[in-house]
């Protein structure tokens, strides 16, 4: 339980005043702070002309720090889609990782960071009833603008505690025409809840979404090209 897990409060002012129901609480959001110290990150979720927070910062040691009380809406997610949802803020829960990110010296993430991700994922996950395809990155729900967590973050080993959703397999014989190939793959993505682009037209920002599933399921490979491998995966996924 939360009383085991050696919460510290830092509150933030950067919330929606009004309380929502908890039934709202349907995703965990993952991110990366993506800032040069952890002093910077906290200062900026903190302050009012910054108008963004999260509900928890987990630092390089596995501290966690609640940043803005669960039944409060967060500012962390911004304009997203995922399924039916837009603008996720109302809907989820925002969780920062301590990480200097893409533009400072992307570092791996720590394991005691990790852990303690786990537990408080698996703590609300409980408490809120969240389904286990609903812990995702903050790239998944906004490719065109972001790309955290990024591909270091250990998505197949959460996978393993029923936190986000993974393949069991990828072997299956796959269409070669290019077009097809594109099709097939963005009709899956639309299943597993991606959104920013149309089934059948291709649009210049096709590569940002590509890499965004990439850096989650086929992080070793973050090309933006819609290899066998990806298609294969994202085939899996949907099953």
């Amino acid at each position: 339980s939360f009383a085991n897990m050696n919460i510290v409060q830092k509150l933030s002012p950067n919330y929606s005043k009004n309380l929502r129901s908890l039934k709202d609480i349907k995703f965990v959001i993952i991110h990366y702070t993506g800032m040069q110290s952890e002093i910077e990150s906290i200062e900026r979720l903190k302050d009012p002309k910054s108008k963004v927070s999260c509900h928890y910062l987990i630092n390089r040691n596995g501290k966690i720090i609640q940043m803005v009380k669960d039944a409060y809406i967060a500012w962390h997610a911004g304009k997203s889609k995922w399924k039916k949802f837009i603008n996720l803020n109302e809907n989820s829960l925002g969780i920062e990782l301590v990480n200097k990110g893409h533009r400072y010296g992307y570092q791996n993430f720590n394991s005691k960071q990790i852990a303690s991700l786990i537990s408080l994922c698996k703590n609300l996950k409980k408490k809120y009833s969240v389904k286990k395809e609903n812990f995702l990155g903050h790239s998944d729900i906004a490719p065109l603008r972001k790309d955290d967590p990024g591909e270091k973050f250990p998505w197949k080993k959460l996978s393993t505690y029923a936190l986000g959703k993974w393949y069991k397999r990828d072997n299956f014989k796959v269409e070669q025409n290019k077009k097809t190939v594109e099709i097939l793959f963005f009709q899956n993505l639309k299943k597993l809840g991606y959104g920013y682009f149309k089934i059948n037209k291709r649009n210049i920002n096709d590569k940002k979404i590509i890499k965004s599933f990439q850096r989650h399921y086929l992080p070793n490979n973050v090309t933006g090209k819609i290899d066998q491998k990806t298609l294969k995966i994202s085939y899996f996924l949907t099953l």
